[in-house]
């Protein structure tokens, strides 16, 4: 595909449905910057990788587009117009008694520093996992009666002026707080929606609602924690690469007596 082709049919879509640059950005919460470089085909000033897919597949639900089709078309100008990697003219080797043993001492250094990160993100992910477990609990709890016993009844089944038996609900609102520990592009959708997409900067909390289901896409891993209704949930993979999880109501943990400690 020529140069051009792909963002000048973004841009005519758009247009033929008389629809701003601004409209889409409120709809998306996709960044004007973003949204003009896909029309100008300006990929250096893209995220890549899935952030790019994830662009293309919104604006074209919003547009009422073919999602795959739009999605073939910028793979295919994406490949043809992104430049091969410059070759490097051939370096003359350091002698054997010189790079070698630097190159030993770096490379122990990274795998010190690599360990000592995992040790720290362990700590603190099994800190949060303890914190949302710890219960207070009586040395002897008193049996309950009968009559206190949680009962689920339909509507027919609940006689006239009965008070409400309490029921664990099975779905409703879910609350997911994301904690950032290191700058990383970050992809929420939440019921299909994209609810965020942008980069994150460290010591940002982000809080999001959705009833049904969360998707969430991080570019490191490591780099954010996330508890859904309060609770802590497992990483996204493994830390310095991209993750994405799927959270929904069968993620939270149900305590004793059908309600969520937190």
């Amino acid at each position: 595909m020529a140069r051009g082709n792909f963002g000048e049919r973004l841009k005519r879509e758009r247009e033929l449905r008389e629809v701003t640059l601004q409209e889409i950005t409120s709809a998306t919460r996709i960044g004007p910057r973003f949204l003009e470089a896909l029309e100008n085909e300006d990929w250096e000033k893209l995220p890549g990788g899935v952030f790019n897919r994830g662009f293309v597949r919104s604006i074209a639900r919003y547009l009422g587009l073919d999602e795959e089709a739009l999605l073939g078309e910028y793979d295919l100008a994406h490949a043809a117009q992104v430049a091969p990697a410059p070759e490097h003219p051939e370096e003359r080797i350091p002698a054997p008694s010189k790079w070698i043993p630097a190159a030993l001492v770096l490379g122990a250094l990274l795998l010190l520093a690599g360990i000592v990160f995992g040790c720290i993100y362990a700590w603190r992910y099994f800190a949060a996992r303890r914190a949302v477990q710890q219960v207070p609990a009586s040395s002897e709890p008193a049996p309950s009666p009968p009559a206190a016993v949680p009962m689920v009844l339909t509507s027919s089944e609940v006689p006239t002026g009965t008070p409400n038996v309490p029921v664990t609900p099975a779905t409703g609102p879910m609350d997911l707080l994301v904690s950032v520990s290191a700058a990383t592009h970050l992809l929420v959708v939440a019921d299909g929606h994209v609810a965020f997409y942008d980069e994150v900067h460290a010591g940002e909390n982000r809080r999001f609602t959705a009833n049904q289901e969360f998707e969430v896409t991080v570019a490191d891993s490591a780099a954010v924690l996330l508890e859904l209704n309060g609770q802590a949930m497992p990483p996204l993979g493994v830390p310095g690469s991209s993750g994405t999880i799927k959270l929904s109501h069968a993620d939270l943990r149900q305590a004793s007596g059908g309600n969520s400690q937190r």
